[in-house]
């Protein structure tokens, strides 16, 4: 099967998405970019590939209604029963790491004692990893690094205690290791893992045998299918990191133009606030970028913004829209800037004002900085659509509904629940469109 896939590599996180022949998404893809941008684009584009696999599941086996109306069941079991298989491998990769890092290391203990606390710490970190994934578990995150390291630093902690060693001994195992790991990409346990996953999702979903050869037969012949790399397009904050020639690289302008006319045809203005920049961008009808501006100076007005908030206040990324929702009263932000906005917190906390009434401004002040580059930019224009991991915040969306209707009146606003693949569409529509329309057939692989 011939796919087309777009690679959008950001200052956060990177994300790839898959189309087939008829520009139908197969799949998408996310993972951190943290400093390894070469393994990030990959990473992101296996976890588009492994997604695309799942899509094709779900629609084979409902093709064959073999499951009677349990066909949602059988794959979020099976979805769920492969992340576990996946984190395991890396949880005794990391242990094994750990374990390297301690043989090197000279600690004033004895590190036999280090070594004992380090083998509690992954027995119980293996015997929790099950409940993780199960149905209904709440994870904060799906990144490797960040579950994993949560899991190590409270058990570490707790260990440590028990057994009377030195915590901060384990932490710097971890932190020796963890980059290691989290760099590693693991392609070749891909189908394993499926296989592996699919025997724990029969026995979890138990089947008569008549009707586990209904399901089993479909799957595995779609394992069996491979997944041509036609045509690679990349972009974004790091693309001249992707090891493409120029002809695979597209500007991040285009690509979020382009893929924001893919998910809405209508779009004529598009607002893309992402991890380290904002992007005002006007298109034509069929998606070609007009005008554009950005403001790419520094972090203020962007997710880099609001993580730095999030930090200031002990509070996790994803806790800072809904306690704004919560705000009773305007309070007026006087800085966007980064470095002073910690300070305004501060003072507005010890005057009194509550923390949902100061979150709520400071979103304000993101979006009307956003809507000085909108302006700049040449407005907001019918259609207009909203990307960018920003744009999940219900409070900054909010904020940006009230500007907008005050400043352009009624205009209808796009937000895709996948607004965050938007550069990675656009890229793979440019890949699709180099081969299918333009006939070209140079493979760039990652």
């Amino acid at each position: 099967m011939r796919c087309f896939i777009g690679i959008d590599l950001g200052s956060t996180t990177t994300k790839a998405v898959v189309l087939d022949e008829n520009q139908n998404i197969l799949g998408r893809g996310i993972t951190n970019s943290r400093s390894n941008y070469d393994t990030a684009a990959a990473i992101a584009k296996q976890e588009a590939l492994v997604n695309s696999r799942f899509h094709l599941f779900r629609e084979k086996l409902g093709s064959t209604h073999a499951l009677n109306g349990a066909l949602d069941g059988f794959i979020n079991q099976l979805e769920r029963d492969f992340r576990s298989e996946q984190y395991l491998e890396q949880l005794a990769d990391l242990e094994q790491t750990c374990r390297r890092s301690l043989a090197t290391a000279r600690f004033a203990d004895d590190s036999g004692a280090v070594g004992d606390a380090l083998a509690e710490v992954f027995r119980r970190l293996t015997a929790e990893a099950p409940a993780l994934f199960a149905p209904g578990a709440k994870r904060k995150s799906d990144f490797f690094r960040d579950i994993a390291g949560s899991q190590y630093l409270a058990t570490g902690e707790a260990v440590a205690k028990e057994v009377g060693t030195r915590y901060d001994y384990l932490l710097n195992l971890f932190d020796r290791s963890i980059i290691e790991v989290e760099n590693r990409v693991y392609s070749d346990s891909i189908r394993r893992h499926l296989l592996a996953a699919l025997e724990r999702t029969f026995v979890a979903l138990p089947e008569t045998e008549a009707r586990r050869a209904q399901v089993e037969a479909p799957i595995k012949g779609i394992l069996d299918t491979e997944l041509e790399e036609t045509y690679v397009v990349g972009t974004g904050y790091g693309r001249a990191r992707l090891p493409f020639s120029k002809e695979h690289i597209r500007s991040e302008i285009l690509c979020h133009g382009l893929g924001a006319h893919v998910m809405y045809p209508g779009t004529a203005t598009v607002l893309d606030i992402g991890g380290q920049d904002t992007k005002a961008i006007q298109v034509d009808p069929a998606g070609i970028v007009e005008s554009f501006q950005m403001n790419d100076r520094c972090a203020a007005g962007c997710g880099r913004y609001l993580g730095y908030i999030a930090d200031e206040m002990n509070m996790g990324l994803h806790e800072l829209g809904p306690l704004a929702m919560k705000s009773t009263r305007t309070i007026r932000i006087n800085s966007t800037c980064t470095v002073f906005a910690g300070a305004e917190l501060r003072d507005r906390l010890s005057l009194g004002d509550k923390r949902e009434d100061i979150m709520a401004g400071l979103h304000r002040a993101i979006i009307l900085r956003a809507m000085s580059i909108l302006a700049r930019s040449g407005g907001v224009r019918d259609q207009f659509t909203f990307t960018g991991g920003v744009a999940k915040n219900e409070a900054a969306v909010k904020s940006l509904k009230e500007l907008i209707k005050e400043n352009y009146g009624d205009v209808t606003l796009n937000i895709d629940p996948d607004s965050i693949y938007t550069g990675a569409l656009g890229g793979a529509t440019f890949a699709w469109r180099a081969v299918v329309e333009e006939g070209k057939s140079i493979e760039a692989r990652v």
